[in-house]
């Protein structure tokens, strides 16, 4: 008999489609303070490996420099049986040469649609002011407890 913990893990598959779907990641890093920082981040996913950026001088920023390790959530659902996500343990890459941080930029406009040369112009005006942020799981725990079929 299965345990309750196998029962809800997503598959690879499922996790790659829920994260293709979800645009947005809870973002938690260590702050100067030792506490947990948590911010919201818009991604990119190429399978489980997610990219954003941020600006350069954010607590968020200062934080991965400081120690490139970060804990990511994306969530889903309200009521118990709906609840659905995944927690990843993450190591992070910067970067930070302008030309490249426009990419993930691009990326992460072009999943709301946003495209065209205003976008590009923009975005190019952003990225000297930003970081790029690659972040690689080391674990990953997901669950979906819509597997269980409305039982406890």
């Amino acid at each position: 008999m299965p345990s309750r913990r196998d029962q809800i893990t997503m598959s690879d598959e499922e996790l790659h489609e829920f994260l293709a779907e979800k645009k947005v990641v809870t973002c938690a890093t260590i702050g100067p303070n030792g506490r947990p920082h948590l911010m919201p981040l818009w991604y990119s996913p190429a399978g489980t490996t997610l990219r954003g950026w941020t600006y350069a001088k954010s607590q968020k920023a200062k934080n991965l420099e400081r120690d490139p390790h970060a804990t990511l959530q994306v969530e889903d659902g309200e009521l118990y049986q709906e609840l659905r996500g995944v927690m990843m343990e993450c190591d992070v890459a910067i970067e930070r040469d302008p030309e490249e941080v426009a990419k993930y930029g691009l990326a992460l406009f072009a999943r709301f649609g946003a495209t065209g040369p205003d976008v590009e112009a923009m975005i190019a005006a952003q990225a000297p002011k930003r970081i790029g942020m690659t972040f690689t799981p080391t674990r990953i725990v997901s669950w979906d407890h819509r597997k269980l079929g409305g039982t406890y």
